[in-house]
């Protein structure tokens, strides 16, 4: 016990190091290649298929893997992980059947043991900037997806002798269509196999190794705290997902985007890949990287409550004069790239740390791994929602001849208050900054009582 606590000791004492950053590149590549994968352009089809079963298969993945991260240890299943995902290019199968293995096991289980390890790693001054730039690695992921489309993109159409930017009114689909999207996501696999060897290098952290399931006592102290770390996270899923995974809809309704059948397919991809690649530039990771700056100077909760509110009142400000932001395109790209960027300066940074740092540390991983489910069933919703919404809006026009997209009208209301709710539940969460993981999840007065009992707590 002594060793254990003086290792933990030197962690929260000591001063940023390189394996610091060494940590933050190996679990933030596995982000960078999630957002590239379900954020680059793909065909309807095949999207919907992939953003299926990522939304799916991750969810289980985030439960089976935070448990098992508390039972085995985090730096096994970390490698566990990537090796299982890894086997899954190598299996002569369907497309789609090949995401499974590759989405559930990457994605799943890098939200907990991400975090979890980081957490473990980091000093109580600096552990909500470490974490933070962890995730942070998603926006990169997002603008790679939008840098690799516009170049595949940009190079097919080179084949057909048309500029970058003409205009198809037939809509035609070339035959090297199909090979686009396929290579777009093969480059996405290669930082994958990469970052394998160099997980398989990172130390164990400094756990607890016995495994407990829930105890009444648990339930005492930290109950209300899962169901503010879970609910919070579901509930900025629910608005975030839906406005990413359907940029183009958004676009298109307010007239950004040119109709799809005015364009040919490698037209329609470069031009959506542009429009997320500008978006996640001006909003997205800026918005990442205020978290990491500040998050450590004025707390999570702080940067929790006001990004739900900004992002309420910017939505109402999109949904109110709805009709108005039709004729002026640019003003709207502003106030929905605000949208953004205090979606990732606020609850879809915070929602990620917070659930590393309050909980015991044998139940550390598992909690975290409920908190990552509920988002993703707050991204099935989102996304199925909006989906819905946006292909059945309104079929009239405005005067500028652009569709009046009463369905995004009434979906930006409910998001609204969606981020309303999500604000509300971050007051079952606290504030975690400045202090070290055994003051948070109380681990310490759970250590005498079992001193002071013989027989010690008995696990329900």
């Amino acid at each position: 016990m002594a060793s254990r606590d003086g290792v933990l000791a030197t962690l929260d004492s000591s001063k940023m190091q390189w394996y610091h950053y060494k940590a933050v590149i190996i679990s933030g590549m596995g982000f960078f290649t999630d957002a590239y994968d379900l954020f680059c352009v793909l065909p309807p089809a095949t999207a919907a298929a992939i953003n299926g079963v990522a939304l799916c298969g991750t969810l289980l993945g985030q439960l089976f893997f935070g448990l098992l991260g508390d039972r085995m240890g985090r730096k096994k299943v970390y490698g566990i992980t990537l090796f299982l995902m890894a086997l899954s290019f190598f299996h002569r199968i369907r497309p789609i059947l090949r995401q499974l293995p590759q989405i559930w096991f990457r994605i799943g289980g890098d939200y907990p043991l991400s975090a979890t390890i980081m957490a473990e790693y980091a000093n109580k001054k600096t552990r909500g900037s470490f974490i933070a730039a962890v995730f942070a690695m998603q926006g990169y992921g997002i603008l790679g997806g939008g840098l690799v489309g516009m170049a595949v993109s940009a190079v097919f159409r080179s084949l057909h002798h048309a500029p970058p930017y003409s205009v198809n009114p037939v809509g035609s689909t070339p035959p090297e269509a199909d090979y686009v999207w396929r290579i777009i996501l093969m480059l996405g696999a290669l930082l994958v196999v990469l970052s394998y060897y160099w997980r398989t290098k990172l130390p164990e952290t400094a756990s607890k190794s016995k495994f407990v399931l829930f105890l009444k006592e648990f339930l005492r102290r930290h109950g209300l705290h899962l169901i503010g770390t879970a609910s919070t996270w579901f509930f900025v899923d629910v608005a975030y997902y839906s406005q990413n995974l359907f940029q183009k809809e958004i676009f298109s309704a307010v007239g950004w985007l040119p109709p799809a059948e005015t364009m040919s397919a490698l037209d329609e991809l470069f031009k959506i890949s542009f429009a997320q690649f500008l978006m996640a530039l001006c909003g997205t990771v800026p918005g990442y990287w205020a978290t990491v700056l500040v998050i450590d100077r004025i707390g999570r909760f702080t940067i929790q409550i006001m990004a739900f509110f900004f992002i309420t009142v910017f939505m109402l400000a999109l949904a109110i004069p709805y009709h108005h932001w039709t004729l002026n395109k640019t003003e709207f790209l502003i106030m929905y790239g605000l949208t953004f960027f205090f979606a990732n300066f606020g609850p879809n940074s915070t929602t990620f740390i917070v659930p590393a740092e309050i909980f015991p540390a044998r139940l550390r991983s598992t909690c975290h791994g409920i908190s990552a489910a509920a988002g993703k069933a707050g991204e099935t919703v989102g996304a199925l929602g909006f989906l819905y919404a946006a292909q059945n809006q309104d079929k009239s026009k405005t005067d500028a001849g652009y569709p009046a997209g009463i369905g995004i009208k009434n979906s930006l209301f409910i998001l609204s208050g969606i981020n309303v709710l999500g604000l509300w539940c971050t007051f079952f969460v606290p504030e975690a900054k400045g202090r070290s993981l055994e003051e948070m999840s109380r681990d310490d007065e759970e250590e005498e009582q079992d001193h002071q009992s013989p027989s010690g707590v008995e696990s329900v």
